[in-house]
Formats: C-alpha cells, sequence, structure tokens
C-alpha cells in the first residue's frame, strides 16, 4: 500500500482519520499528501469532531494555526496499515469512524435489487442463479429503471408483479415507499484500509459490495463521505432474509475508509450524487474481476435514505454511517460455468474513485480474522488516561 490511497487531488481534500498509536491507542488525525496530522486537542473522537458546527472550517482553522503537530509520514502509516506485514511498533490507519452507529441501506440500485430476487428464487444456490436470473429478467426487464420508489407507478408496478407471481421483499423496499434500512456492524468494529476483512467460513457464494459512506452528526447533518466493503454472503441471505444479520454482521465483514473527506466548498452532497466507484479483485490464483457502481443510478437519493435512517423514529446521538448501497452485483464465473462469482482467502479487494480514493483490504474468513478486542470501554480508557474527555 501506498500513497495511491489519497484522492488524485488530494490536496484539495480535507481528510480526517484515525491511527493506532502504540504509545497512545487510537487518535483522531487530518491527513495530506505528506503527513498525519494530530487532532486530539480540536476533539477526542470523530463522533465529537462531527458534532461542531461548521466542521471542515474548524478542522482547516486548526491545521493552520500550527495546533495540529505531526505524528508521522502518511506513506508510512500507509505502508504498514498492511495488516499482512505490518510493524506493531509503528502506527497504522484504522477505520476513520469510531462511535458512531454503523448503518447500512440495502437494495437501493435496480441491478443489485434483481440480483437480491434472484438470490431469494435460488433460495442461496449459485448453481441455480443463472436460471432463475434469465426468468427473472425476462419478465421484469427493465421494468424497474425508471420507476420512482414509493410513487403511484411502482404502486401499479406491484400488483402487476403480483399477478406474476415475481413479488418479492426485495422489491418491497426496492420500489416500495420505506427503505431497507439495517445495522451493518457495531460501533468500533469496523476495519480499514490495509485490514483483513472476513467471510463465514460457512459460506460458499458471497462477494464484496463497494458503496459510498456517508458520515452524518447526531443532528442529522451530513459532513462527509467516506468508502466501505459492505461484505456479503449471499447464499445466507437467499436461504431467509432473516439471516441478513448472519449475512452481514460478522468479525471484520465491515471495512470503511481510508478517510472521511470533510464536505467544504471543493466537495459536496451533489459530488456524491454523482460518483463513480470502481472495483477491482485480484485472486491468488490470478483471477481478476472489476466492476463499477454508479451514484448516479441509485433509485434513492442519498439524502432520503439518510431521513429514513434518522430522524424523528431513529435517534442516533454519537452520529451515524451509512452505507448508501450498491448497484455491483458480480455475476462472473469463477470456478466454473454458471457458478457465478465468489471469493477465495487470499483476494485483495480495491474500493476507488478519484474524490475518495482508494480502500484496499485482503479476504480472510472471520475466525481467521484478528478477533475484535477494542471497543467503546477500550477507548474511554485510553482517552482517560491520556486527559482526554
Amino acid at each position: 500500500m501506498n500513497t495511491s490511497a489519497l484522492p488524485p487531488l488530494s490536496q484539495d481534500a480535507l481528510l480526517i482519520g484515525r491511527i493506532w498509536l502504540p504509545s497512545a491507542g487510537p487518535v483522531l488525525v487530518a491527513v495530506t499528501n505528506e503527513q498525519v496530522l494530530d487532532l486530539s486537542a480540536l476533539a477526542p473522537t470523530c463522533s465529537d469532531l462531527l458534532e461542531q458546527d461548521q466542521v471542515a472550517l474548524r478542522v482547516s482553522q486548526f491545521i493552520a494555526s500550527g495546533q495540529a503537530p505531526a505524528l508521522a509520514q502518511t506513506a508510512v502509516v500507509l505502508a504498514n496499515s498492511d495488516e499482512t506485514r505490518r510493524d506493531p511498533a509503528l502506527p497504522w490507519f484504522l477505520a476513520p469512524c469510531d462511535l458512531q452507529a454503523i448503518k447500512a441501506a440495502g437494495v437501493t440500485f435496480v441491478a443489485s435489487m434483481i440480483e437480491r430476487v434472484i438470490e431469494e428464487q435460488a433460495r442461496g444456490d449459485a448453481s441455480r442463479a443463472e436460471a432463475v436470473r434469465q426468468a427473472v429478467v425476462a419478465v421484469i426487464g427493465d421494468n424497474l429503471r425508471n420507476v420512482k420508489p414509493g410513487s403511484d407507478a411502482a404502486a401499479q408496478l406491484k400488483q402487476v408483479l403480483l399477478a406474476q407471481g415475481l413479488w418479492s421483499q426485495y422489491l418491497e423496499v426496492g420500489i416500495g415507499p420505506d427503505a431497507e434500512i439495517f445495522t451493518k456492524a457495531q460501533p468500533m468494529s469496523a476495519v480499514g484500509t490495509g485490514a483483513m476483512v472476513g467471510i463465514h467460513p460457512g459460506s460458499q457464494w458471497n462477494n464484496p459490495e463497494p458503496e459510498i459512506v456517508l458520515a452524518a452528526n447526531s443532528r442529522g447533518e451530513v459532513v462527509g463521505a467516506s468508502l466501505g466493503n459492505d461484505v456479503n454472503l449471499r447464499d445466507f441471505e437467499g436461504r431467509s432474509a432473516l439471516l441478513l444479520g448472519k449475512a452481514k454482521d460478522n468479525n471484520a465483514s465491515c471495512a470503511i475508509g481510508p478517510f472521511i473527506r470533510l464536505f467544504d466548498a471543493q466537495f459536496g452532497i451533489d459530488d456524491v450524487r454523482q460518483c463513480e466507484l470502481s472495483l477491482h479483485v485480484q485472486g491468488p490464483e490470478g483471477f481478476v474481476m472489476q466492476g463499477s457502481s454508479s451514484l448516479s443510478q441509485i433509485s434513492r437519493d442519498p439524502l432520503d435514505l439518510v431521513g429514513q435512517a434518522m430522524g424523528q423514529y431513529h435517534q442516533y446521538p454519537d452520529g451515524m454511517l451509512l452505507f448508501l448501497g450498491t448497484m455491483f452485483a458480480p455475476t462472473q464465473d469463477r470456478h466454473g460455468p454458471g457458478q457465478g462469482f465468489t471469493h477465495v482467502v487470499g483476494d485483495t479487494v480495491n474500493v476507488s474513485t478519484p474524490l475518495l480514493g482508494t480502500l484496499s483490504n485482503r479476504v480472510t474468513t472471520s475466525d481467521a480474522a484478528a478477533p475484535w478486542t477494542y471497543g467503546v470501554r477500550s477507548l474511554m480508557q485510553d482517552l482517560a488516561r491520556r486527559g482526554k474527555n
């Protein structure tokens, strides 16, 4: 790993993150091309920082005033973030969030919506997926692409699909009035760039999900964005939607990073709406898969998803990180005709966009990944020891 993790025009990006400092534990930082700057005198946690009014301006002024000492060279910390080559005596990057709830919106793109229906119809069996895909698309086609969720046209389409025996719980959240919002992972459990990501060892059909992740404070104000990999078990969820928790929330199954880019005059929600995400998977046997996800194709506006996740019915006093969903659902055969794609241990997964940089992780199984042992209690203890509150 190297500075390719940074956005190509990172000199114009206000990037915040967290590093593990062996002598202190997690430390809130700003990241430039050259240096990692200590922000702990401005806020003890990422959650606290994002609560501040005009947070981007506050961070810029704090750095300009010389109050953010350099902790390390960015290239050194990025290189040491590679878990397979890490020196535990040196700092490395963590997921940029800490106390925030980690939520996700599902079935927000037509392509992934159709794939969820296929998973359901195939009952989680990858070998049946292609035949089911052809049958479903033959009936549904592109009928959903221009349908606004919750509209009269969506309600009429629902009646047509019900009559054809093709209505699905995934279509309900895809074009119905209520978005699918679920808990992806617990606060403090996400891994950062360079870390191993975990798939359940019992899964035989799974995939990465490259996504934009919005950072919102407790008031529901979106103040920045990051990249995420919502590691997904297609066979578990395909067997039953009630297995969503087991399909989504496993050890090391949530990657966020490399940084949160704060909204400022150069970057905002309209840029997010036009983000083009790229996915590159490199297998240890030489297999290569590439894909993309365009936020311009999302069926619900990102701010609508934030409003459905947080509001008068759902409060998050420490803020929220919200995965926006993906249009990427891999169908490329890996282990034989009709088998589609699934991960193998040793895959390298890169999620990237010029606006946010590159999130890079390597795949292992959740039981082989480093266990999650550092939670909120440990963070509070370390902050108290350092005199941060």
